[in-house]
């Protein structure tokens, strides 16, 4: 796929929610939203580490990417929640986007129904309507991308996710966008160092954006992340929490990867960080992993 992938997806995705829209109006949809449900809490999961952990990962199920093509269409998407699981995940992450990342219906579901962890529906919001439907389908939280929302609607879907008991991920690539999250309030900011329009990564914006990060907000560094060594130079960024997908996805075990990532070892050590060290850290331009 050329050209600007994050376009291309929410094009896709205006057309799918306006279809749901015609077979479940919103206002329907709303009142399907169960009062008291059970909810696991996300952002608190986020704002400290384990026992043993000097780190939190969020270990995501996808089965294919739109740079990487397909990762594991056959995936046993509650067997590998249950993986993550024991090797320490703080949190799963499920696409739920079927055109581009291949999810099936009733991934979230049934991964939420095999785990006790909180689970972020991972997808490109650009609707109130998505909202309400994560709330419905279980999600404990959601991403919201600043890139594809208004101001305005970041700072609505924000006020509902509140509404609905759902904690929110809020994913910024510049400091521009870091702006725009802390105006629309939001307190968990997902760093991307996957750039939407060419799909390249790079971990050295998780890097230098941290230092942006105002009293009170909890950063979380997405994507390109493969390594223990990435990890340690984020740890150094004073970065804490982390969303790795295709390492993990690919791995032939995920449990075994999730330990080595989380570096349980006694006695390890995180030094301080340059930002030459940094740079050796990074991902090579078009060897993006999420």
């Amino acid at each position: 796929m050329a050209g600007d992938f994050l376009n291309r997806i929410l094009e896709r995705k205006r057309e799918e929610v306006e279809e749901r829209k015609k077979a479940v109006p919103e206002e329907e949809l709303a009142v399907r939203v169960q009062p008291g449900r059970e909810r696991r809490p996300f952002l608190e999961r986020l704002s400290t580490t384990g026992s043993g952990h000097l780190a939190n990962i969020i270990a995501e199920i996808k089965r294919a990417s739109p740079s990487k093509g397909p990762l594991d269409r056959e995936m046993d998407a509650p067997a590998r929640a249950r993986a993550y699981e024991s090797g320490g995940a703080a949190a799963v992450s499920v696409l739920t986007d079927h055109p581009f990342f291949q999810a099936r219906p009733g991934d979230l579901e049934s991964v939420r129904s095999a785990v006790r962890l909180p689970v972020l529906r991972k997808d490109f919001l650009i609707s109130s309507y998505q909202v309400y439907e994560s709330a419905v389908m279980g999600a404990d939280a959601v991403l919201l991308i600043v890139r594809a929302l208004s101001p305005a609607l970041l700072e609505s879907c924000l006020g509902l996710c509140a509404d609905l008991g759902l904690d929110a991920l809020v994913e910024v690539r510049s400091a521009e966008e870091m702006d725009a999250a802390t105006c629309a309030g939001a307190r968990l900011i997902g760093i991307n160092n996957r750039d939407l329009g060419t799909f390249r990564t790079d971990i050295r914006t998780s890097v230098e954006l941290a230092g942006l990060l105002r009293p009170g907000q909890i950063a979380v560094s997405e994507s390109g992340i493969h390594g223990r060594e990435q990890v340690k130079i984020l740890l150094a960024a004073g970065i804490r929490n982390f969303l790795i997908g295709e390492s993990l996805v690919k791995a032939a075990d995920p449990e075994r990867s999730l330990r080595h990532l989380l570096g349980t070892s006694p006695g390890e050590s995180i030094e301080p960080v340059d930002s030459g060290k940094a740079a050796e850290g990074r991902a090579p331009a078009g060897e993006g992993r999420s």
